[in-house]
């Protein structure tokens, strides 16, 4: 049996004055293996939020390469690239799903304030986003649930003069502080003989008529700073809004945002299979019994992570193929991190069934990992609804 194989590569050339795609890996897993590995335990036991390892990585520029204008990261003419974006974010979810979790949450709150085009959100808060200087999360659960038919709107919108007021509430948004802010949808008040129209925008934590309420205790994920947020005439003009009208907006950049969340699937995959190979030496004459090996799972993610790749060279393609792609490559990232983790539990035997285990954390993340919007059933509902023949019209006689 080999070693284990490191995530998969073939990134361009380096840049002239800043890290190129290999060297800012080998930067990420150095802070995922020593920073982070440090307090894992805490943050999963005790809830400790890793805000210093998030700006550690921002400082990196982990945070912001898949962004057009990396200008602030010394990269400047140097193409977004959402495939060393995966890869960085993997390598934090190796160690760690839920410091992985909360830089995907990062990077896609960067995605709606670029793609927005709002001059107010780009320039040097842009800038600042990027490269963890500010962090930012998503508010995006229940909008994408809401349009694909399984939720109702929480937060409801009304015009005011130039803009709108928001109230309601959202049982959880991550990755929050106070001076933290996330991307969200309210349904805008309509008459009743116009279409459903929605608002999207930037929710400052520390705005007025923002109040962050404590939410019940997970089985893992303690460590995210996850809170109910309730609005209450939350005020949203030029200066945080994304879009308006929504729909267009989203049906732009849910590849993307799909895309970069493979990274948790890939990551807890790897680190399950690196606890495989780490019992090996001692548990290897009998856990050759075993189903799903990491020889074997290697080479399964393996495949994944580079049709992954090849997916992320067109993240914000829209046509029904690519996206059809984009949600089965994370499904089968979600599924693959379930067989991984339970199979890595399987392998450690009852020393994986300790709390303080990394492999008990990690089975209690894959878990995460299945249900996270997307969850596992709201892909492959998308999936199916996507994959539908479109029934010619009938022609008259």
């Amino acid at each position: 049996m080999g070693a284990p194989m490191e995530l998969a590569a073939g990134l361009r050339q380096s840049t002239p004055g800043c890290l190129d795609g290999e060297a800012l890996i080998e930067a990420v897993r150095a802070v995922a293996r020593g920073p982070l590995a440090a307090v894992v335990e805490d943050c999963d036991r005790k809830g400790i939020y890793p805000e210093s390892v998030l700006r550690e990585l921002g400082a990196l520029g982990a945070l912001g390469v898949h962004h057009d204008d990396r200008a602030p990261l010394g990269q400047s003419g140097t193409d977004a690239d959402f495939g060393l974006a995966i890869r960085a974010a993997a390598e934090v979810s190796r160690v760690c799903g839920a410091t992985g979790f909360m830089v995907w949450c990062h990077q896609v709150c960067g995605v709606y304030m670029e793609q927005s085009g709002n001059p107010n959100l780009g320039g040097d808060v842009l800038a600042a986003h990027m490269l963890g200087r500010t962090l930012g999360a998503t508010g995006m659960s229940n909008p994408m649930k809401t349009f694909a038919g399984i939720e109702q709107f929480l937060l409801k919108a009304r015009r005011d003069g130039q803009g709108y007021v928001v109230n309601g509430t959202l049982p959880w948004v991550s990755n929050l502080g106070d001076d933290h802010y996330f991307g969200a949808v309210a349904a805008l008040e309509t008459d009743t003989d116009e279409p459903p129209r929605e608002v999207m925008f930037i929710v400052r934590c520390d705005a007025p008529g923002v109040e962050r309420r404590n939410c019940p205790s997970f089985s893992a994920m303690e460590g995210t700073n996850t809170w109910a947020v309730r609005l209450n005439n939350y005020r949203v003009d030029a200066t945080n809004l994304l879009a308006d009208p929504v729909r267009p907006f989203i049906g732009r950049i849910r590849g993307a945002f799909v895309l970069l969340q493979t990274a948790m699937g890939i990551g807890v995959t790897q680190g399950a299979i690196d606890s495989m190979w780490k019992v090996e030496p001692q548990l290897g004459h009998v856990n050759q019994f075993l189903e799903d090996r990491p020889d074997e799972l290697q080479a399964e993610l393996d495949e994944l992570v580079a049709r992954i790749m090849k997916l992320a060279r067109m993240p914000y393609a829209t046509d029904q193929e690519h996206l059809i792609s984009v949600l089965d490559a994370r499904a089968q990232a979600g599924e693959l991190a379930l067989r991984a983790a339970q199979s890595a539990l399987l392998h450690a035997g009852a020393r994986g069934y300790l709390m303080s285990s990394d492999v008990q954390r990690r089975v209690r993340e894959s878990h995460f990992v299945a249900i996270v919007t997307p969850a596992i059933k709201h892909l492959r509902k998308e999936i199916a609804r996507l994959s539908k023949p479109v029934m010619p019209q009938a022609v008259a006689a």
